[in-house]
Formats: structure tokens, C-alpha cells, sequence
């Protein structure tokens, strides 16, 4: 029986690199986004795979990630992307598996009045489980942790601010909004943040980060992750 699971990655590279690893792949352009699809696994056995970009911030996250759950119903939804650390208890490369995930510029007394009617988002228990397992074989220290999301760059004065506010292991631009859409479709989910700086680096530095290596780390762990699950 073949089963689907959707994969938003954090950039181009990342993408086309779980794409390689596919059989049968085909590419397409919808809503916005290009999306690879293809299997992974035995044809007896096997994954049904669509990957894409969703780009940055909450809107183009929950946009891509309602398109893919509409048009492919996937049995769960995987997001994998890079983080400002706000933990003493990591360091750069090191990855937080989003247990639980917080706006940080949204007034959650007015949202959770709509479905799914919570203040805050998880990532499935079985989904962590299977990641921490890949994590532990592939020697990189990661945590199940707390993610903050907002649709602002967050470094120097504003990480404290974030931190002191959400008590945060890391902070980004999509992942709470990802849970929320998954959520709210009664869809598991799974969101990966590696560590990419401390939350301590302007812009315009961090847009010139060589993240190559980063995407064929985060590459690998998605597709041990859907291995496990064939």
C-alpha cells in the first residue's frame, strides 16, 4: 500500500537533493511553488513523496503547506529548516525538533477562538520519536524543544527579548504556522530546525551563509526519517 507524505524544505538545494533520491520523479508548478514527486522504497513497499519550497515567513508557509495537504491528503507532513539557537545547551548544526511551536506576533486570545483551538502547536509524539532515532544514528545532538515564529529576522537585543518572552530553544519565520495549518486539517506533522547561528547575526551576513552543507545534512535526515516510515 503506498502512502503519501509531504516535505516543505527550507531551500532549493535541500529540495533537489531528496528529489534525487527519489524513483518516478515528476515536477510540477502550483500555487506558487515547484513541487517534486516521486517514491521512495520497494514498489511493493513504498513512499509516496512531494517536496517543495514554501519560502519564507508565515504566510507563504501555511499557504504551501494547505495546497500540498489539499492536493495530496499526505499521511503526514515533515518541515525542515534552519533556526536562530536561544539555548545554552546547543550550539551551531545542532537541530531542535519542534514539540512545541509559538507565534511570536499574534494575539492567541483571539486566534484559538478558530479550529484548532489551542494557543500553541506540536509536532506528532511517534514523528519525534522516529527523528530522535535518526538524529542518535547519525551522532548529531539535537532536543525536543520549544520553536517561537514570527515574521521578522530576529538577532542581537531582539533573540534576549524573544527568549525572555517564550522561553524559546530556537526562533524562526514558518514553523509554528506549518503546525498550525497541519493542525488545523487534523494532519501530523514534524518540524526540524538546525542551528544556523545564534540569533546574534544581521541580515545581511546571514544572507551570505554557505548553507550547502547544512542541506545535505537536512536532506539526510528527512529521508531517514521517511525511510523508517515504509
Amino acid at each position: 500500500m503506498t502512502r503519501t507524505i509531504a516535505v516543505i524544505g527550507a531551500m532549493d538545494v535541500e529540495v533537489e537533493l531528496i528529489s534525487q533520491s527519489l524513483t518516478r520523479i515528476s515536477q510540477s508548478k502550483s500555487a506558487g511553488v515547484t513541487i517534486f514527486d516521486g517514491y521512495l522504497g520497494a514498489s511493493t513497499d513504498e513512499i509516496h513523496v512531494v517536496a517543495t519550497v514554501a519560502g519564507m515567513g508565515t504566510v507563504n508557509a501555511a499557504a504551501t503547506t494547505q495546497h500540498l495537504i489539499d492536493q495530496y491528503h499526505p499521511e503526514c507532513v515533515i518541515f525542515s529548516g534552519i533556526a536562530g539557537n536561544l539555548t545554552d545547551s546547543l550550539r551551531i548544526n545542532d537541530v531542535v525538533l519542534g514539540k512545541t511551536l509559538v507565534y511570536l506576533d499574534t494575539d492567541m486570545r483571539m486566534i484559538s477562538q478558530s479550529a484548532p483551538f489551542t494557543d500553541e502547536y506540536h509536532s506528532d509524539e511517534k514523528l519525534i520519536e522516529i527523528a530522535h532515532a535518526v538524529l542518535d544514528d547519525m551522532n548529531i545532538k539535537h532536543l525536543a524543544g520549544k520553536i517561537a515564529t514570527g515574521n521578522t529576522f530576529v538577532e542581537g537585543e531582539k533573540a534576549q527579548a524573544v527568549k525572555q518572552l517564550t522561553n524559546a530553544d530556537a526562533v524562526e519565520m514558518e514553523g509554528a504556522a506549518v503546525a498550525h495549518v497541519a493542525a488545523r486539517n487534523d494532519v501530523p506533522v514534524l518540524v526540524i530546525r538546525a542551528l544556523s547561528d545564534d540569533a546574534d547575526t544581521e541580515y545581511e551576513t546571514f544572507r551570505e551563509f554557505d548553507v550547502s552543507v547544512y542541506a545535505d545534512t537536512a536532506a539526510k535526515i528527512v529521508l531517514a526519517i521517511a525511510q523508517k516510515l515504509v
